[in-house]
């Protein structure tokens, strides 16, 4: 009887938790409303640097990524004049749990409700719940000039990026917070996972062009400007990026 009452309550737990995210991904794909964005900044090496960084933060930062997200919405056609609306939250002093190095699926699965269940315990905002949780883990480049890989769920609809404690790497800070961005709402990757060239056709900004390289801008889920075949180079900030059909198709702003 024991047994039996407790799986009931966890298919019960887990069937909430499926039409949860199956309600938020329809919401957030719907561009009915503006998207509640919230960047949770971390000072991931425990650095002055990074301390220094945070402190410096405002809602003003996040202001290119709005400007970014609306104007390419604007050009697929999306009536909605703020998409999204990207606000700073406060500072979060622990890290989120680390993706399992090359895991299974269950072990991915597990993961994934470890980090949601995280994400959820550090919701600490003022106001209505946001739509998207943006963890910005910041890191000293002098002494970390190379950071783990950013991700972005769809599930859950969170995101963690890896960022830099530096002015001067405002812009490509903003290039990946906003490609994480664009995956909780279904973008995918459009680059090769082995050396991070540019897809063709998808992961060029302009694939009908003659010559096709160089290439002047960087597909945002790219996350590189084509510069040849064997050679792409990263964007100083996004408005060396464009978001292209292939994306725009994926999170909804085309049929």
């Amino acid at each position: 009887m024991f047994k039996t009452l407790r799986i009931g309550i966890l298919l019960f737990i887990l069937a909430n938790v499926a039409i949860g995210a199956w309600l938020g991904k329809k919401r957030s794909t719907s561009w009915e409303r503006t998207l509640r964005v919230v960047v949770y900044p971390i000072n991931a090496d425990a650095s002055q640097a990074s301390a220094d960084y945070i402190a410096g933060l405002s809602h003003q930062h996040w202001q290119p990524i709005e400007v970014f997200v609306a104007n390419h919405a604007q050009q697929f056609g999306v009536q909605l004049s703020q998409p999204v609306q990207v606000r700073l939250g406060p500072q979060v002093h622990s890290l989120p749990p680390a993706p399992p190095a090359n895991g299974n699926v269950l072990q991915i699965a597990l993961w994934s409700l470890q980090l949601r269940y995280w994400s959820w315990r550090h919701d600490d905002v003022p106001g209505a719940r946001p739509d998207v949780r943006l963890f910005a883990l910041y890191h000293n480049p002098a002494t970390t000039p190379r950071v783990a890989h950013s991700l972005g769920l769809q599930q859950g609809l969170i995101g963690v990026a890896n960022l830099f404690a530096e002015r001067g790497m405002s812009g490509g800070n903003q290039v990946v917070l906003t490609h994480e961005l664009l995956h909780t709402v279904g973008a995918r990757d459009k680059y090769h996972p082995g050396d991070n060239l540019p897809v063709f056709p998808d992961g060029y900004a302009n694939p009908d062009s003659e010559p096709l390289y160089p290439q002047q801008y960087a597909e945002i889920m790219a996350g590189r400007i084509a510069l040849g075949e064997t050679e792409a180079s990263i964007p100083r900030g996004l408005a060396d990026c464009v978001i292209g059909p292939a994306t725009a198709r994926e999170i909804n702003w085309l049929k």
